[in-house]
């Protein structure tokens, strides 16, 4: 333990301990991969060569006398001149069998050796003509299936248990044998000892891992004396000097710079670590605690402006794959968090619930109480309720215990999809703006309710919006009229109307990037008032 806390405390011993590792695992990579490349390399080298061996055997056959070579017992001419030529091709090529069976295509547990040759440098004695073995595994007969039923041209199997052959891993490659007449006879076989493969390959494994064994201790040792000169031991004074610091907070009278005269990375680092001392020691002395909470103010009110967006909707197009509608929307807070807030969602495949709304007053509060607003106009909506009982239904909630006096004003809509109708209710809020195809904005002076949260009790009307194919529907917030230059002149209706006949034509959110214009290009250099929320739909029908 006391071994492994000290090497922990020295950055020399964990670099050359990290290099050492770094340099196994680069060993243990290699190596596979050789080891890998090489097995699959040499494999399909004995693979081809035994293919290659198997089409010579297979041409020294004669199919037109199949017969004659399965009934003569191996006495014929034909059958011994056959034999000796598959004999010589088997020592020739370093094969260690050439053999010609016939399986039994009952359930291909037996097969008949019609001929059978031996490579004359191994142990093993040939089978004679009509000699019946156990097929040695499911492999094999597998195998041996596909070819007789003609669902392979070819074959090649590798078997590396001992279990399954008195003779080491080996390599069986296996073509059918098919008549004038393209009936398959019985199967070519040749089979090739991997002892080779195995050998070489060890080796190869060993002299790799001598070669990096070898590398890694040189550049461990370069590495460990390059190390400790020039990044170690300056990064230890550099330790040492911000230990220091820390415990005394006064910057050093001799400099990094001075004892450190690295050009590099590390002499910049000196110099900071210099100019940081300096900096630091500065700052202390001026840091109040009016400016620490004043941070701590700002960070939080930038975190709830972050919770707030992340409730809104903000991917456009929200629905994609609906093409019967398009919408956009934005809200521009005054402040670092607002009370303004839009929403829509899909309640069914058929309607779409719109809101937008505004919350007395500014700031954290607004934010607040337009959160729980929204959350509970959506959860309403959800529940298959009318415009007018949503509202009814958020009014009753939000004016229980409502001991701030808080309200909001809410526009809702609900598009029926298939037929374009809107079924609204307004609680106080501005007045929509409806677009008919091939016309101008207007102004829909709908009846107005009391806002949500002022009194219980309240119930509210709601009133149709039949849209047609090319209509829009603009919502938005006070902030848009009432947004003022320096001089404290409104935008106006007006204003906010020739805005929108001028984007008429085009797409939800160009209409608001071209209101948006509109208002800046007034206010100009003037501080924001209100919030800036926005909403267009643009109806496209159901064709």
């Amino acid at each position: 333990m006391k071994l492994f806390k000290k090497i922990n405390q020295h950055m020399t011993a964990k670099s050359l301990i990290g290099i050492v590792v770094l340099l196994l695992i680069f060993a243990v990579i290699v190596g596979i991969i050789g080891y890998n490349r090489f097995t699959d390399t040499v494999f399909d080298q004995y693979t081809d060569g035994a293919y290659k061996t198997c089409a010579a055997a297979t041409n020294v056959l004669d199919m037109k006398k199949w017969d004659e070579y399965q009934e003569s017992g191996g006495e014929s001419t034909d059958y011994k001149n056959v034999w000796k030529r598959l004999d010589e091709l088997c020592n020739a090529t370093d094969a260690t069998f050439i053999y010609v069976i016939v399986p039994d295509t009952t359930d291909y547990r037996h097969i008949t050796h019609i001929f059978n040759v031996v490579n004359h440098s191994t142990e093993y004695s040939p089978y004679p003509e009509g000699t019946v073995k156990e097929t040695t595994n499911d492999d094999y007969r597998r195998e041996y299936r596909l070819l007789m039923e003609g669902e392979k041209k070819q074959s090649v199997l590798l078997l590396n248990s001992e279990k399954y052959t008195a003779a080491t891993r080996h390599i069986t490659a296996m073509t059918p044998l098919m008549n004038s007449k393209g009936k398959v006879k019985g199967i070519m076989c040749v089979q090739r000892q991997m002892s080779v493969l195995s050998e070489v390959r060890n080796n190869y494994l060993e002299d790799v891992l001598m070669a990096v064994a070898l590398v890694a201790l040189i550049a461990m040792f370069g590495q460990g004396v390059y190390l400790n000169k020039v990044l170690l031991e300056p990064l230890r004074r550099i330790t040492e000097e911000a230990d220091r610091f820390a415990a005394e907070n006064v910057p050093a009278q001799i400099k990094l710079t001075k004892t450190i005269k690295n050009e590099d990375e590390i002499g910049q680092l000196a110099g900071a670590i210099d100019q940081m001392e300096e900096q630091t020691y500065q700052y202390i002395e001026d840091l109040t605690s009016i400016t620490a909470e004043k941070e701590r103010i700002n960070a939080e009110l930038s975190m709830a402006n972050c919770i707030q967006r992340a409730m809104l909707p903000s991917i456009f197009p929200p629905f994609p794959e609906r093409k019967e509608f398009d919408l956009y929307a934005s809200m521009t807070p005054a402040k670092s968090v607002g009370g303004d807030f839009y929403d829509f969602f899909l309640i069914d495949e058929d309607h779409l619930g719109i809101v937008m709304a505004d919350v007395s007053g500014k700031g954290v509060p607004a934010a607040l109480f337009m959160m729980i607003a929204k959350t509970i106009l959506q959860s309403c909506a959800m529940l298959g309720r009318s415009a007018a009982e949503i509202l009814n239904k958020t009014n009753e909630a939000l004016s229980q215990n409502n001991k701030e006096e808080m309200f909001v004003t809410v526009w809702l809509g609900i598009l029926e999809i298939s037929t374009g109708r809107i079924t609204a209710a307004n609680a106080g809020h501005e007045y929509p703006v409806l677009r008919k195809p091939g016309g101008t904005f207007e102004m829909l002076r709908d009846k107005h309710g009391l806002v949500i949260g002022a009194m219980e009790g309240i119930r509210y009307a709601e009133y149709e919006i039949q849209m047609e194919p090319g209509s829009k529907l603009f919502l938005y917030t006070d902030g848009v009229p009432e947004a003022a230059d320096e001089e404290t002149h409104m935008f106006g209706t007006e204003r906010m109307m020739e805005a929108l006949n001028d984007a008429r034509e085009d797409a939800p959110e160009q209409v608001l990037e071209k209101m948006s214009a509109a208002v800046s290009g007034f206010v100009r250099d003037a501080e924001q008032f209100d919030d800036l929320t926005m909403l267009c739909l643009e109806y496209r029908g159901t064709d």
